[in-house]
């Protein structure tokens, strides 16, 4: 979702900080400054650890062929440079382009701020895996001792969202991986939370991924250690399930980081089934798909 409806509520005025949402919005409110693309260093407290490069390069066609729509935003640092603030991909991509200047708009902002907003940005464009969210609420908590429900009103999350995404940094590092990569959905997740053996979750969780199993299943097999039950086989003369309606599932099931099933019944309609565990995991749904904090 883009645009002013995407968009989280923002505490503190930040979401004036993150700049106008166009160039020719920025110029217009004499804004818009050009800078030198060299002169331009990466956020330090950049909360996303991985770029997607086919992205990057989808962007960088885009921006060939139209020009930067949204100006970057920096702030001032030392010796004349600038460290963004938001618009890292729009950056990188004016990198491979060979642009020698950027749109960008300059803000004066403190470390917790620059932090902050790139939290924000990113979480408004989904670009963050719920393990590198967790980690730049860690990162406020730790390093500027931000509370929970203070990152909850600067960031527009609930605080039960922002919990639960702390608790997945006491999962061992590799299952903190499968969740970074999408293999585990952050439903999985918790539900590995609750298996008393330490020791075992990251194999547990491997059973997870190669099984295909269900939250509910997962819960059960850790509140009794009994092994899933088997899916059916598909039938001799039963055609299997339409691998774009597998690729749907899988897509959805990346996005609100639940369990989901597409269900056809015929070229045209069907039904889709989304799966929530607890009233905090509707709510961070609900989130995800309306948008903002669901307050009904």
């Amino acid at each position: 979702m883009t645009g002013a409806q995407g968009k989280r509520r923002l505490g503190r005025g930040l979401e004036a900080l993150l700049g106008p949402d166009t160039v020719a919005q920025a110029r217009v409110e004499g804004a818009l400054t050009e800078i030198g693309v060299d002169s331009i260093r990466p956020n330090p407290y950049q909360p996303r650890h991985v770029i997607d490069e086919t992205a990057l390069a989808e962007l960088a066609s885009s921006m060939k062929e139209s020009g930067l729509l949204q100006p970057v935003v920096v702030r001032p640092s030392r010796g004349g440079t600038f460290e963004l603030i938001a618009g890292e991909r729009r950056w990188r991509a004016a990198q491979k382009l060979g642009w020698l200047e950027i749109g960008a708009v300059i803000r004066d902002v403190d470390d917790r701020t620059l932090l902050t907003l790139a939290l924000v940005e990113n979480l408004q464009r989904d670009a963050l895996s719920p393990i590198d969210e967790a980690l730049g609420y860690k990162r406020l908590i730790d390093d500027f001792h931000v509370s929970q429900a203070e990152i909850g009103g600067l960031v527009g999350r609930n605080r039960s969202t922002v919990t639960n995404a702390l608790r997945l940094l006491g999962l061992p590092a590799g299952v903190q991986q499968m969740v970074h990569s999408g293999a585990l959905t952050t439903g999985h997740a918790r539900a590995l939370l609750a298996f008393p053996d330490r020791k075992r979750v990251e194999s547990l969780a491997k059973k997870v991924v190669e099984e295909q199993l269900s939250v509910r299943e997962v819960e059960e097999l850790v509140r009794g250690g009994k092994p899933a039950a088997r899916r059916p086989r598909v039938k001799r003369g039963q055609k299997p399930r339409d691998a774009e309606v597998r690729r749907v599932e899988e897509a959805l099931r990346r996005r609100l980081q639940t369990d989901v099933r597409v269900s056809t019944r015929s070229k045209s309609s069907g039904r889709l089934t989304i799966n929530f565990y607890s009233d905090d995991d509707l709510a961070r749904v609900l989130e995800l798909i309306l948008g903002t904090p669901y307050e009904g």
